[in-house]
């Protein structure tokens, strides 16, 4: 299970770097399964395409809200506290639904309670968990525990639905359960963690040092392509809010048929990351990124028109798979031209976009099935993939021109 992390010479010998990719493992495998009952249940409870939209809604609020406390926090405070606290109110969430499926008592209201709770909690989370990487690693490995943090979600992402799909059909309680255990094994990892150097003096939390994380990627272009790039693309073409109707409706292949879609696109993108790890993409960064795209924009569309299930995963697979590419290329891009007294901030700024463009596609994607059909919103999100693609390599030249990474100082004076 840990061959994708440690692979790259050297990160096996980095102790913080282990415990923090297991803590990773365990907190995304929780999280993906915890979602795939969360969803199940609501499209059992309710038959509608929009609460599933609504979903996406819910979790896009506490990203918006609380960014600029986010990142101000995790550049002022212990992110491995951050990261614990934010568990916590995982596993809270998490005993809450098992309560509930124990007593028969799961309603919409509660769903979307605990969708927003742990939404709040992942807002903390993600972003402080990204800008602690580089301070478990020494420098020359930082793109390589890039890689490496990226493969634990992938793994999680993998088997976190199909795991929760199988148990599912046997005993929804044993899935909410088992989500509890994994957070706070997580909580007990990072616990371990001791990595120095993360007390530096620390700015005073005054309006300017708050949005200096806006103002830095506005000096960067590249970032800001990348960063927007991202919320364009997964905005138009987000499809995990509808693989519950997919599953149901369209492919009838019930609760263990959607752990596996819901882990398909994880399949693809593991098999990106331990390519990744053994040839990293060193050079024609930029033509490779909107190529990925591009893929990702025509496997929605073939996803959409697919009614066999083989085939559904395949596509699904080869989407994960170039999303995977795309996503190391943009987080290395961001965390190397960031330096650390900044990293929470741009970080959270960085998970706003991407956050909201998950969130926010999944409630365009259930909003535009409820009015014209699930098919019909995952092909208008493809054909949008692939405008949104052309349109940046207009807007952003430099972007398409990358070669490899390399600090862009005269950037911040233009």
């Amino acid at each position: 299970m840990t061959a994708p992390a440690t692979s790259a010479p050297g990160l096996l010998q980095q102790r913080p770097f282990v415990l923090f990719w297991l803590a990773r493992v365990c907190t995304t495998a929780g999280y993906q399964m915890l979602a795939l009952v969360v969803a199940w249940q609501l499209y059992e409870l309710t038959n509608s395409a929009f609460d599933l939209g609504l979903i996406g809604l819910i979790q896009f609020v506490p990203a918006v809200i609380l960014t600029l406390l986010i990142g101000h926090a995790a550049d002022r405070y212990d992110r491995r506290l951050i990261i614990r606290l934010a568990q916590g109110v995982y596993a809270l969430a998490a005993a809450s639904i098992t309560t509930a499926l124990v007593f028969h008592a799961v309603n919409r209201e509660l769903l979307f309670g605990v969708v927003f709770l742990i939404s709040c909690a992942r807002a903390f989370e993600v972003p402080t968990g990204s800008a602690l990487v580089p301070a478990l690693v020494p420098g020359p490995l930082v793109t390589r525990a890039v890689g490496g943090w990226t493969s634990a979600n992938q793994v999680a992402v993998i088997s976190g639905p199909a795991l929760g799909g199988l148990l599912y059909a046997v005993s929804p309680v044993a899935v909410a359960a088992l989500c509890v255990l994994l957070f706070c094994t997580s909580i007990t990892l990072v616990s371990f963690i001791a990595v120095k150097g993360l007390t530096a003096a620390r700015e005073p939390p005054t309006f300017a040092s708050v949005l200096a994380g806006f103002k830095f990627i506005a000096t960067r272009r590249r970032l800001l392509g990348v960063v927007t790039l991202d919320l364009f693309v997964v905005l138009v073409g987000g499809i995990t809010a509808l693989l519950p109707i997919f599953a149901r409706d369209i492919l009838a292949v019930g609760p263990t048929g959607l752990g596996l879609l819901r882990s398909a696109p994880a399949a693809g993108a593991l098999i990106t990351a331990v390519t990744l790890s053994h040839r990293p993409v060193e050079r024609s960064m930029g033509p490779k990124m909107f190529a990925v795209v591009a893929i990702y924009g025509v496997t929605t569309i073939v996803f959409g028109l697919s009614t066999w299930f083989p085939l559904s995963l395949l596509a699904l697979a080869v989407l994960g798979a170039a999303d995977a590419l795309s996503v190391v290329i943009r987080f290395s891009l961001v965390q190397i031209e960031t330096p650390d007294d900044k990293r929470g901030r741009v970080s959270a700024i960085n998970y706003l976009f991407v956050g909201s463009s998950n969130t926010l596609g999944e409630f365009e994607s259930g909003a535009v099935a409820a009015w014209f059909g699930a098919v019909a919103s995952v092909l208008i999100g493809g054909v949008g993939s692939l405008l949104i693609a052309g349109i940046w390599m207009l807007l952003f030249p430099d972007l398409r021109r990358i070669d490899r990474f390399e600090p862009a100082d005269k950037e911040a004076s233009t």
